[in-house]
């Protein structure tokens, strides 16, 4: 890209947000819209924009996962459309392109998943041949772990959409992230998107999600005026972004494709950054999982960092001493340790075009 942002409307006042169109996406956008306006003192309007995701209602395991929500955002980006560009992290691909960059990661909501039920039977304890609504190989995966008798029926749409299959009783129960509900106003005063339903929180130790989850990625061209990056950096979460690096480096190191049957979450104790990871079997519940604590530098965490441009999990300094690129080599290193583990035999191959 050749500037088509530097010349855009971030420079004369009011900054353009490209969105995906759906409620959760418009939610989610408008709140970084908020706390940009904040930090840079302009107003900041929403872009909505159509991706493949949001058309095509094939299975995401069908048509490509990540990407089809990502790629007609990024070109509506790259032909000056807009300034910024607001994605849910988990289904971003590892990849970045070299002319964008993650210029900012909020600090993360709830980064669980939730099984929404009519009447709150928890997972474990659904009966056989229960019907569980989700498209997602890792939940499906984990639904049989947690219970083998339920049966997995493949699910798209918008959150309204797959609620509604759960209270006309087409479906006994959905898995959807807690983050998403969050941002819709699930636990208001009205109950916001679950109504009358009821919500099973499924704790990270036995139900680990998928990397990003719960996080948002702010992002614009690699090329964008100072005082926009300068902006959104004071949008930036650390402790946020060395965990979700790390977490989307495993994925990387997996080499599966986005649509693999994996989970990852980190997160950043004091010094320390932990992480588990497993990989499952698709249905028949063997898995093989991994725990690590690991120091990360504390020459440089929390006193800032700096990440360059066009980094798709975080920062790559020149020596290696910051604490992102300290993240990403732990995530790569499990990911590593998996595979020695035989994970390789329970992931999907990669697509043809290698793309996630």
């Amino acid at each position: 890209m050749t500037g088509a942002v530097a010349s855009s409307s971030a420079l004369t006042g009011t900054i353009r947000l490209g969105t995906r169109r759906s409620a959760l996406a418009q939610a989610q956008s408008g709140q970084v819209a908020k706390a940009l306006e904040h930090a840079s003192g302009r107003r900041v309007e929403l872009v909505p924009i159509t991706s493949e995701g949001d058309t095509n209602r094939a299975s995401l395991s069908e048509i490509g996962g990540q990407g089809v929500f990502a790629t007609a955002l990024r070109e509506a980006l790259l032909r000056g459309e807009c300034d910024l560009l607001v994605h849910s992290l988990k289904d971003l691909p590892t990849h970045v392109p070299a002319e964008l960059t993650i210029a900012a990661i909020p600090a993360r909501a709830d980064a669980r998943d939730v099984a929404i039920t009519r009447d709150g039977i928890a997972l474990h304890e659904l009966k056989g041949g229960s019907a569980i609504g989700t498209g997602s190989p890792r939940r499906i995966a984990q639904v049989h772990v947690r219970n083998p008798r339920l049966r997995t029926v493949d699910l798209r749409g918008n959150v309204d959409s797959r609620l509604k299959r759960v209270a006309d009783g087409e479906l006994d129960a959905v898995i959807l992230a807690a983050a998403g509900l969050g941002r819709l106003g699930a636990g208001g005063p009205d109950g916001g998107p679950l109504g009358d339903l009821q919500g099973e929180l499924l704790g990270l130790a036995e139900w680990p999600t998928a990397p990003g989850q719960g996080a948002l990625a702010v992002e614009t061209a690699a090329d964008a005026p100072a005082d926009l990056l300068q902006a959104l950096a004071a949008l930036d979460d650390e402790a946020t972004r060395i965990a979700v690096t790390a977490e989307r480096a495993v994925l990387e190191g997996l080499d599966a494709g986005c649509q693999a049957p994996m989970a990852a979450h980190a997160v950043v104790e004091g010094d320390v950054l932990r992480i588990r990871a497993v990989v499952y079997a698709p249905h028949d519940g063997w898995r093989i999982g991994l725990d690590i604590a690991e120091a990360l530098d504390t020459r440089t965490l929390h006193e800032g960092y700096i990440h360059p441009n066009g980094s798709g999990n975080g920062a790559d300094s020149a020596d290696g001493a910051d604490p992102i690129s300290a993240a990403r080599r732990i995530g790569l290193s499990v990911a590593h340790r998996l595979l020695e583990r035989g994970a390789a035999d329970l992931l999907p191959l990669p697509s043809p075009d290698g793309h996630d």
